[in-house]
């Protein structure tokens, strides 16, 4: 029943925040750059991290006497929150894809932006939205409470920067070819893909009043989490085709760039991300919160992805 339940919950979360995307992405802009943004970020994707902010924000607000107007608040907070989560996410992939970065024409599943719009229409995509997240998450402060925007602004703007996943990136491009211990390689992807995600949870949890030990346990959840789901990336990359990965399979072996699965072996990383979906797990349980089931049944989605 409990899954049947979560089934839903995740139905209609996704609905929401595509409804809002489709609201936030303009169609009509100048040269028509609203065009690629919608292209690179609507219809497509698994929206892992607009479901970890708004799962967070159910965790803390769970079993809490809030009035309707709070209610009302906090619900259109985490939901712009999921929006700029993602629309960084989305970004992040706009640009990763180019030439200059990662070079890959498939993604979820269609042609990359850069492929269907040109080089510099997919930059310039990609910058918009990233300007959008931060436009999303800052409304009028009647919408929002301005001490929630500026917390919210603070998580993912430093998820976003030199010590998250553009730093991570960086040191992506810095080591092909190179040797990489799993310490460097755990550091690299803590940054480039662990840091997001890391920061949707906590997002989620500032939209609430949680205590410091709930907060803490949260950040070391999120932290498993996004290490788990690079781990099974990388997995995925050498045993599942394009096809069912909706980019280019193999990319990572071709280019010759340390992973996983190439400096722990394929039983190695399927062992790691158990582990770090146990580490997941072992956080919710001490944070004291009386409801992360949708939580725990997000990291159970992130280790099962057909790996």
């Amino acid at each position: 029943m409990i899954r049947d339940a979560f089934d839903a919950w995740m139905r209609s979360e996704i609905e929401a925040v595509e409804a809002a995307l489709q609201r936030f992405v303009p169609a009509e802009t100048p040269g028509g750059l609203g065009v690629a943004m919608r292209y690179g970020v609507l219809d497509g994707g698994k929206r892992l991290r607009p479901l970890l902010v708004l799962a967070a924000c159910a965790a803390v607000n769970s079993g809490s006497e809030t009035s309707a107007s709070r209610r009302a608040m906090l619900r259109e907070a985490s939901l712009r929150a999921a929006c700029a989560v993602e629309l960084i996410h989305a970004y992040s992939l706009v640009h990763d894809d180019m030439p200059c970065m990662d070079n890959d024409v498939l993604r979820r599943g269609k042609p990359t932006v850069h492929v269907r719009f040109g080089e510099a229409q997919a930059m310039l995509a990609g910058d918009a939205m990233q300007a959008l997240a931060f436009e999303v998450l800052t409304p009028d402060e009647a919408v929002v409470a301005p001490a929630l925007q500026a917390q919210m602004v603070r998580l993912l703007a430093r998820a976003a920067g030199h010590d998250g996943m553009a730093g991570g990136q960086a040191i992506d491009l810095a080591s092909v070819g190179l040797p990489m211990s799993e310490a460097s390689l755990q550091d690299m992807h803590r940054r480039k893909t662990g840091a997001l995600l890391q920061a949707s949870v906590l997002m989620g949890a500032h939209c609430g009043e949680p205590g410091g030990m709930a907060r803490r346990a949260l950040a070391g959840y999120g932290a498993a989490i996004g290490l788990a789901f690079q781990v099974i990336d990388d997995i995925l990359d050498v045993t599942q085709g394009s096809e069912v990965l909706g980019k280019t399979a193999g990319k990572d072996a071709d280019a010759n760039k340390p992973t996983y699965v190439s400096v722990l072996g394929l039983d190695g990383a399927r062992e790691r991300a158990h582990a770090l979906v146990g580490e997941a797990r072992s956080a919710l349980a001490s944070s004291g919160l009386a409801d992360v089931a949708w939580l725990g049944l997000l990291a159970e989605r992130v280790i099962h992805r057909d790996c």
